[in-house]
């Protein structure tokens, strides 16, 4: 289960403030960035293991939540200068600074126990049983399967049982 703190906003009208942000078009400071060949929205992971959420794109914006899971999955839903909204796969979003986030692909376990195994095929040979809210590395996607590795356990799932991986997207 993702770990998160709720924390108090300290101004109402700041969430109003961070809406109008939020829709202005990314200029030119992204673009020196370098990062205008990343698409939004994409997943990403965490960083560390205390990621403060805050209601607007700069450290004069009031923390709402932390996350305390370090590389569990997120994804990437605007990004103003140096600053990324992110949503986690719960629902709880807010902004963090950039290095805050990293390219390194995860995925969470979502509903009940889901089987891995050994090919991506449901008649092959079962590896193991992960549990809801499992966080594991994405090794590849192919089709309605993804390959992952947790611990020492690698298999196949299917996409569908995890959050992380978009329906078409694949992964290498």
């Amino acid at each position: 289960m993702a770990r998160r703190a709720r924390i108090r906003p300290l101004f109402l009208g700041v969430a109003a403030l961070a809406c109008v942000v939020v829709g202005e078009p990314i200029g030119a400071a992204e673009q020196k960035e370098g990062d205008t060949a990343l698409k939004v929205p994409r997943f990403v992971s965490l960083h560390s293991d205390k990621v403060n959420l805050r209601t607007g794109p700069g450290d004069r914006y009031p923390i709402e939540w932390v996350l305390t899971r370090k590389e569990m999955p997120v994804e990437i839903t605007a990004q103003f200068e140096h600053w990324r909204r992110i949503r986690d796969w719960e629902g709880t979003a807010g902004w963090v600074h950039e290095r805050m986030v990293t390219g390194k692909r995860a995925v969470i376990v979502k509903g009940g126990v889901r089987p891995l195994y050994r090919e991506p095929d449901s008649a092959a040979s079962l590896v193991a049983r992960a549990e809801p809210g499992v966080v594991a590395r994405v090794l590849e996607c192919k089709g309605a399967w993804c390959r992952i590795e947790t611990g020492d356990v690698t298999g196949w799932i299917r996409r569908a049982d995890v959050w992380g991986v978009y329906a078409e997207e694949s992964v290498p």
